[in-house]
């Protein structure tokens, strides 16, 4: 059910200096995604009345990334730390009564977490609840201390804990539910008492408990949710997981995958029943695959559209295109953006397409380039077939009809046109366009030459070795017959 008094606050002021990186922390990728848009798409299925995300170090590219999604921002400029981004963002919360606050940089959290998060809250009628998880080595974060199974006593943070705290391993996660009208006095009695000079969201926790407030904590069911991205090293690690949970998602679906570690699969790529993916596959951006399909080792496919029974050879590239059912293109085929090959199409080793729809059956299986062409159904192009659709300024067509074929190592220069069921002859450059059922011939006629290559041998060893070849033409002489005179 839509919870029409919450509002969701992301924390992406933050530039992230331990990155090492000039893009801010949460415009880094992991897991197909920015940190951010991982973030709030986990908040999206919440149904809050609103998502507002704290901008502030490159929040002209911050803001692009997340708009789209449904968020709107707050800019937090100067930044004076977690709890004055949360101050700046009253005005824009308006009559909310809860909000659900983040980390814009913690992007393993799921939706079914952060409901969960919520029900606790609204159950037990708390001021805070916070996000938590136990840690096997839970250095460098700060640790929970709890007064009763549920309630929270204090956040103590690591430079502050006793010797008997340090064996504490439940952490703070920076997630938190609020209810609002406890918040704003929490927030007003926070001081930039550290070394900083900022304001702690953390330390509204403290003011609450001091109070008597109702601080509860709800477990995260599984640690990796709260990973954040402080580090490069971080970064690896949360793509790992992101992949490994997309992988068994479509395991779970009916789908193969040999040697799974190896595989890439980006979030939003689809996969049928049946379909095989060997070692080493790249799946990226918007991929849709179908059924019974076999993509094989090495091949990388981006916003790829493929129908059923497709076989992809080992190490394909296959960009922005449209492979119909029972098509089947490899080895070491590369299809540049744009391309449609229909049922049946076979497209074979070093063949390049760019722009280019393949008819039913067509088959182009060598060393082949097609570029801005259109092709019917049941041809066959013979290997070393070039389309030149480049004069160096502008790009041109060619049309090749149904049942034509054209023989290995034949130059089309487009615009051209060529009829249903014509033959062109193996290496003649086009130029003209060829009639339906015609033969075309576009090659200088052989002439053979007796003698020619030794001759021609002789005159280069002659050019290299000039005495040699004058004892040669002495000795050659001398054993030729006397003329008699007559």
């Amino acid at each position: 059910m839509p919870n029409h008094d919450l509002a969701v606050v992301i924390l992406a002021a933050g530039k992230g200096t331990r990155l090492k990186s000039s893009l801010a922390k949460v415009l880094h990728r992991a897991g197909g995604r920015t940190l951010i848009e991982h973030v709030v798409r986990a908040c999206a299925p919440l149904g809050a009345k609103q998502t507002i995300v704290v901008v502030g170090h490159q929040a002209e590219q911050v803001t692009p990334a997340v708009e789209p999604l449904g968020a709107e921002t707050v800019l937090q400029q100067p930044q004076h730390g977690t709890g004055h981004a949360l101050q700046i963002t009253r005005r824009a919360l308006g009559r909310a009564k809860l909000a659900i606050v983040l980390p814009g940089d913690a992007p393993l959290v799921r939706t079914e977490t952060l409901k969960a998060l919520i029900a606790a809250h609204r159950a037990g009628d708390a001021a805070a609840t916070i996000l938590t998880a136990v840690l096997a080595d839970p250095s460098g974060y700060g640790r929970i201390l709890r007064k009763s199974e549920t309630a929270v006593a204090a956040i103590v943070e690591e430079s502050q804990l006793t010797p008997d705290q340090r064996e504490l391993n439940e952490i703070n996660s920076a997630i938190y539910c609020f209810t609002l009208d406890k918040l704003w006095p929490a927030l007003a009695h926070l001081k930039p008492n550290n070394k900083h000079r900022e304001l702690y969201l953390t330390d509204t926790i403290a003011v609450m408990t001091a109070k008597n407030e109702t601080v509860l904590a709800e477990l995260a069911p599984d640690a990796r949710e709260v990973l954040g991205c402080n580090t490069r090293a971080d970064l690896a690690e949360v793509d790992r997981v992101f992949r490994e949970r997309k992988r068994a998602a479509l395991m779970d679906a009916g789908v193969t995958i040999q040697l799974p570690e190896t595989v890439l699969i980006d979030p939003e790529v689809m996969v049928g029943e049946d379909t095989v993916i060997e070692a080493g596959v790249q799946l990226l951006g918007k991929t849709k695959i179908g059924a019974r399909c076999t993509i094989r080792s090495g091949s990388v496919l981006t916003d790829a559209l493929l129908g059923d029974a497709v076989t992809v050879e080992p190490h394909c590239v296959v960009a922005r295109s449209r492979l119909d059912d029972h098509v089947i293109i490899g080895p070491f085929a590369r299809l540049r953006p744009d391309n449609h090959l229909k049922a049946g199409a076979r497209i074979g080793n070093f063949v390049e397409l760019k722009n280019s729809t393949i008819g039913e059956g067509t088959k182009a299986m060598h060393l082949t380039y097609l570029g801005d062409t259109r092709i019917g159904a049941k041809s066959n192009v013979g290997a070393g077939t070039i389309t030149c659709n480049y004069d160096g300024f502008h790009k041109f067509p060619t049309s090749i009809g149904n049942k034509v074929f054209i023989g290995s190592d034949s130059t089309l220069v487009a615009p051209l046109r060529i009829g249903d069921g014509a033959y062109i002859g193996a290496g003649s450059t086009i130029t003209d366009n060829v009639p339906a059922d015609a033969l075309a011939i576009a090659r200088g006629r052989q002439a053979n030459k007796p003698g020619w290559a030794s001759k021609k041998r002789r005159e280069l060893a002659a050019a290299e070795n000039p005495k040699k070849a004058k004892r040669s033409r002495k000795k050659s002489k001398a054993r030729q017959p006397s003329k008699k005179r007559k």
